[in-house]
């Protein structure tokens, strides 16, 4: 004689455990109900792959573009402009929109190899010890900034200083 016991785990989930006369060989299964069917037919879901980087689907290319690093306002306009391409949405694109704007982006310095080329710079200003470099080893701003009350993203949190009161 099979004893069957259902515990709801969730809304959407429950839990059946057969246990028979030997306490050693119980078995369990999962019933799924109330989930809702996924119709393959009607799922087109594609992410755009463009220059390493996933852009968003839902947004206009020249929005969606700017999520590569090193791709502004000003340059996903001129790489429209270079391709002739309108600016509609991502999801409508072709498969050949697609490759052509690939190939457009793929001119550009972009992604790793810009923040390489930017970590290289930075390396070379502090080698040389110019003013730019020492700024940058002592992590404060090296672009003429004022330092007294700013800056406190490259300073780092205050710290008080013991000894040193108002009155």
């Amino acid at each position: 004689m099979a004893q069957t016991l259902a515990i709801p785990v969730a809304p959407s989930l429950s839990l059946i455990c057969n246990s028979q006369s030997s306490p050693l060989s119980r078995t369990v299964s999962f019933t799924f109900s109330n989930v809702p069917k996924m119709q393959v037919q009607g799922l087109s879901i594609r992410c755009a792959r463009v220059g390493g980087v996933e852009i968003p689907n839902n947004k206009r290319i020249e929005c969606s573009l700017q999520y590569i690093h090193g791709v502004g306002r000003s340059r996903a306009r001129q790489i429209l402009c270079d391709i002739n391409m309108d600016n509609k949405i991502t999801k409508d694109l072709s498969e050949e929109e697609l490759i052509t704007l690939r190939d457009e982006v793929s001119k550009y310095m972009i992604e790793g190899d810009l923040r390489r080329f930017n970590a290289l710079n930075i390396r070379r200003l502090k080698e040389i010890q110019c003013y730019r470099g020492i700024r940058h080893i002592q992590g404060l701003p090296c672009r003429g900034q004022r330092t007294k009350n700013n800056c406190r993203t490259l300073k780092g949190k205050k710290v008080a200083i013991a000894g040193k009161k108002k009155k």
